[in-house]
């Protein structure tokens, strides 16, 4: 690892805001790395969606496969071993055949049905379900909201539901703009300010993971009054970025960045994010092969440091978690 770990401390809890693959990755890798002590994730609702009368909540479910190992490890979301009788009947039904449900994640989603419709909430319903899954008692998930934010996209085939333009259309057709569904009258979840407010007796940093700005954290950080409160409450707010050596790892971060006239690379995701969270953030964790552009970008930003980001595997996500929590010595 390259020099320059960010140290948090036995009286730090840490709050990761995730979304798609890359945060769901970061997720399992600091909760093996904190064993789920004082860790807490907020997980993105902006994807969540209605097909076949249920609640689907792709990134809500990425972070609980991952952080319960179920998650399959070749497409990184869904669950490993995955059986699809259910699918394949319903497709052989005339049924919607454009988003796939294997059969133990549609036993999730039907689990999840059945307790929202007892009435209980859904950081209510996460957390019931982080317990059977076998998720660690001490780790949080809780979805970012608990009204209804969709996230609608703007595109040369006109407007469209998320899931509708990435799964349906395979984000071919050219984005434009994106809106947030419901966003304004929407809050950030209850549990979530309770655990801020909870700041008072101990530190709280929060990492913004390696998610698309657009889809997966402006829908977090854009909730009314969300960036205010985490100015306020977190010792520092750490960003690592999704655009390594010009390009996403994965995902249309990179194409949508080209599409709205942004420079595809770390430092157009930065200034992106600075102009629009003005103040929010304090430490930029840029990939290692970004190195000489990070020192060319430290002279307006001086708070940029680098290392090796790329979480290809279970023990890479860990020691990129490690590095983040200062917890692999020096960084050396």
């Amino acid at each position: 690892m390259t020099s320059g770990s960010i140290r948090a401390d036995g009286q730090t809890d840490i709050l990761l805001l995730s979304g798609g693959g890359g945060g769901a990755r970061l997720a399992a890798g600091l909760h093996a790395a904190t064993g789920g002590e004082h860790f807490s994730v907020v997980t993105n609702t902006g994807d969540d969606f209605e097909h076949l009368g249920l609640m689907i909540c792709p990134d809500t479910d990425s972070v609980l496969y991952a952080l319960s190992q179920q998650i399959d490890p070749v497409r990184g979301w869904g669950r490993e071993g995955e059986s699809w009788q259910v699918f394949d009947e319903l497709t052989q039904l005339g049924g919607p055949d454009w988003f796939q449900l294997g059969d133990k994640d549609l036993a999730l989603h039907l689990i999840r049905a059945a307790l929202l419709a007892e009435g209980r909430s859904l950081s209510e319903v996460t957390a019931i379900l982080a317990r059977r899954l076998g998720v660690a008692s001490a780790a949080s998930i809780m979805p970012a909201t608990e009204d209804r934010v969709r996230t609608r996209v703007m595109t040369s085939q006109g407007e469209m539901a998320f899931q509708e333009y990435f799964v349906k259309h395979r984000c071919e057709p050219q984005l434009t703009a994106v809106r947030y569904e419901g966003i304004a009258a929407a809050k950030p979840s209850p549990s979530l300010v309770g655990l801020l407010a909870g700041a008072a007796s101990r530190s709280i940093d929060v990492v913004l993971g390696p998610s698309n700005p657009f889809l997966s954290l402006a829908p977090i950080l854009d909730l009314p009054g969300m960036a205010d409160l985490l100015r306020e409450r977190a010792r520092r707010v750490i960003a690592v970025s999704p655009i390594v050596a010009g390009q996403a790892l994965k995902g249309p971060a990179a194409k949508i960045m080209s599409e709205l006239g942004l420079s595809v690379s770390a430092a157009g995701w930065m200034e992106w994010m600075a102009d629009r969270y003005p103040e929010l953030i304090d430490v930029w964790v840029w990939d290692e092969r970004d190195h000489a552009l990070a020192d060319a970008t430290r002279i307006a930003h001086p708070n940029i440091v680098v290392t090796d980001t790329i979480m290809s595997d279970r023990e890479r996500a860990q020691q990129f978690a490690e590095w983040i929590l200062g917890v692999s010595g020096d960084g050396d």
